[in-house]
């Protein structure tokens, strides 16, 4: 029997496309999910779910900016989810992160910092793999306020195919555990304002998409590249064009299965 594979927020955008890419590979996949009756706060349903996983992939996900919400809830579900996995005696956590985190102050992202401190200084052994943005980023900015006009805060990025993260993902865990591995990104530097008026006109929406700077040290930051990756690193194939081929007239993000009970 191929080793179990778990994977924490399997329900979500990555999420289940991790879930399929394990599949792919022979693995059998496990998801960490309410909806599968396991709670990642309180830890209910953990230790059975966890029953002969050999590696998690963790693509927790949450829904505030507030800085003292994101931390504690990263925090604890990422505590949760490891003091479970020793006691299962799993053998490698691989976590999805971001680029640039450290380098961005926001509050979404001190909580990302978190996880990551509390993975680090756990005791299964860890990879933790940072990604730029999703190509499906975009289509997250184009629904996130109702309107004629889509305001775009000034933004560079290198956007990836979330399957191609997520395949990535899946390649680590069947590895030992390698740290802190190179960032993934993208083939190309995009401005997201473009990416959004692109997908715009892929669906026939008329909206404005206006690009506006932002007020702030995150904001500039963002703005001057700082969500870019600062070192070689394995690079997506899959363009922003190509993905819209492909996919379509994408719907909304998916959300994860949150570890907040508000959403």
């Amino acid at each position: 029997m191929n080793p179990k594979i778990a994977v924490a927020g399997g329900t979500g955008l990555v999420g289940s496309m991790v879930v399929a890419e394990a599949r792919a590979a022979g693995r059998e996949p496990v998801v960490l999910a309410r909806s599968a009756g396991v709670d990642l706060r309180t830890g209910v349903g953990l230790d059975a779910a966890l029953d002969g996983v050999d590696a998690v992939i963790d693509v927790i996900n949450i829904d505030t900016q507030r800085r003292r919400r994101a931390v504690e809830l990263f925090g604890t579900a990422t505590a949760t989810l490891l003091r479970a996995e020793e006691r299962a005696g799993v053998r490698h956590h691989v976590m999805l992160s971001i680029v640039g985190i450290d380098r961005v102050d926001t509050g979404y992202y001190a909580g990302k910092r978190r996880a990551e401190e509390v993975v680090t200084g756990g005791r299964v052994p860890w990879t933790i793999l940072r990604s730029t943005q999703f190509h499906e980023f975009a289509d997250l900015l184009l629904g996130l306020v109702p309107g004629p006009v889509v305001v775009v805060p000034t933004m560079l990025s290198r956007p990836v195919a979330a399957r191609e993260v997520a395949r990535h993902l899946v390649t680590l865990a069947g590895g030992p555990a390698a740290g802190r591995t190179p960032e993934i990104a993208g083939p190309q530097e995009r401005r997201m304002a473009d990416l959004v008026r692109r997908l715009a006109r892929a669906r026939g929406s008329r909206r404005a998409v206006l690009e506006l700077p932002v007020l702030g040290a995150a904001a500039t930051a963002t703005a001057r590249g700082a969500l870019l990756p600062a070192e070689p690193g394995p690079r997506g194939i899959e363009t922003f064009e190509q993905w819209l081929a492909r996919t379509g007239r994408p719907g909304q993000l998916t959300p994860d299965d949150r570890v907040s009970d508000r959403r």
